[in-house]
């Protein structure tokens, strides 16, 4: 008998798209590069190498790959939903919606619930012992960061049926109004300066990305009737870098497509129509390499690899922050010296610097790889009726929790617990018990709204 992994790769349909597990795999694992790599780690603190080295920035054009996760979702989620639409009962949509949050949320709120209960606990105890300062506080800020991207990607399920239904009836037309509003979000920010519409595109932005998830969901990123001769994918790629370029060269938008410390402008945080030609690029760019990238996935070792690496991606995720600044922390505490960054001895230690936070990222894994194994897949009740189970408004509301609370949690970190340390979410001041509250009260309705019933 095999192993579980040379199992469920061998058990692959033969219909199943591989390359999407790949770009799932390759995007988050290009992430965690990214931020082992810009960590600029000194005994006085944690900077951006960017900042330190602004020739660098272009690299976020190849490193900025949030995009093509968040196009790989909307693909995953446009065949997930469709399926349980397949198996309702007739006339039934109420529980499949319910079903189809529980199926997509699972395996990616039962370890981020994991990891918030357990930094929370360890930081509340450090800080009761009189802990929190120097790196160890910089650490309690940072590791919640990357729970934004979870924050958005929870919106993107709950948003998926309206905007399933939007493409099935307008295809490129749904896009192209997205990415319009976008446009007109930019507009009104930096030519007539209306305050707080920038925000909006949090939702414009990434949901249109998420839409040509949907677009190649139903194959329609290929060969178009009015292009015999020329590729979609190669007019995504080459149309979205030159406007990309001439929006960084000529538009207020800035070169870097990540977050820098201390700019006016970012074009992450909200993200900008800069960044949703970005994403443009990326998409087309990969969806150029799909072919070969299939040839290398029907090989059963390289296959058995994706299929491994799938089953730990989130928690590898969530941890690898934790693991960086565990390394430096080590560090510091065996005297081992910290070169200025950028310079040469700095960039001779990044090697063993990664390999250790590679390490560290594995032992964490190894710990908490449980958490994200996903349960029985959910499927709508079968005596479900279209009225009178009334899950569907259950289910939006636990997501709407969750949402609320990740990103609120991502934005205050467990530094200043005792302090009543708070953060800004959308206006309302927001501590971390109670963004953590939030989160586990919205998992929990989803759990119970999602969970097959009999009849009453």
């Amino acid at each position: 008998m095999g192993s579980p992994v040379r199992v469920l790769a061998e058990a692959t349909p033969a219909t199943r798209d591989r390359y999407v597990d790949l770009l799932r795999v390759a995007s988050l694992a290009a992430v965690v590069l990214g931020h082992w790599l810009m960590a600029a780690v000194t005994p006085d603190g944690v900077g951006n190498l960017l900042a330190v080295v602004p020739a660098l920035q272009p690299l976020t054009w190849l490193l900025q790959v949030m995009p093509v996760f968040f196009f790989v979702g909307g693909f995953a989620h446009a065949l997930s939903y469709r399926s349980l639409l397949r198996k309702r009962p007739e006339g039934s949509t109420d529980s499949v919606y319910a079903a189809f949050l529980r199926a997509r949320l699972q395996r990616l709120l039962r370890p981020t619930m994991v990891f918030v209960l357990v930094w929370g606990a360890a930081a509340l105890l450090i800080q009761l012992l009189g802990g929190g300062g120097g790196l160890t506080g910089v650490t309690l800020r940072l590791v919640t960061q990357p729970l934004w991207f979870i924050g958005i990607y929870l919106a993107m399920v709950a948003f998926t049926p309206p905007l399933l239904r939007l493409h099935e009836r307008y295809g490129w037309g749904a896009f192209a109004g997205l990415a319009g509003a976008a446009a007109a979000v930019d507009v009104l920010r930096f030519a007539a300066g209306v305050p707080y519409v920038e925000f909006l595109n949090f939702a414009f932005v990434w949901l249109a990305v998420h839409q040509l998830g949907f677009l190649r969901a139903d194959g329609r990123l290929g060969v178009g009737p009015a292009l015999p001769a020329l590729r979609r994918p190669a007019l995504l790629a080459g149309g979205g870098l030159v406007a990309a370029v001439a929006l960084v060269a000529f538009g207020p938008y800035p070169l870097s497509m990540v977050g820098m410390p201390g700019e006016k402008v970012s074009n992450m945080a909200p993200p900008t129509l800069a960044l949703l030609c970005h994403g443009l690029w990326l998409v087309g760019a990969v969806e150029l390499l799909r072919a070969p990238a299939a040839r290398l996935l029907a090989r059963p070792r390289a296959w058995r690899t994706v299929v491994a690496a799938n089953g730990v991606a989130m928690t590898a995720f969530l941890w690898h922050l934790t693991a960086m600044l565990g390394v430096y922390g080590a560090m510091l505490a065996l005297d081992v010296p910290l070169p200025e960054p950028a310079t040469a001895a700095w960039w001779a230690q990044t090697p063993l610097r990664l390999a250790f936070a590679a390490a560290l990222t594995a032992v964490l894994v190894a710990a908490f790889r449980t958490f994200e194994r996903p349960a029985a897949p959910a499927t709508p009740p079968a005596t479900a009726t279209a009225t009178g189970t009334g899950s569907a408004p259950l289910a939006a509301l636990g997501a709407t929790l969750c949402l609320l609370g990740v990103l609120g949690l991502s934005m205050v970190g467990f530094a200043g617990l005792l302090e009543g340390r708070t953060a800004l979410l959308i206006a309302i001041p927001v501590t971390a018990p109670a963004a953590v509250a939030t989160t586990l009260c919205g998992w929990l309705l989803v759990e119970r709204a999602g969970r097959a019933r009999g009849a009453r």
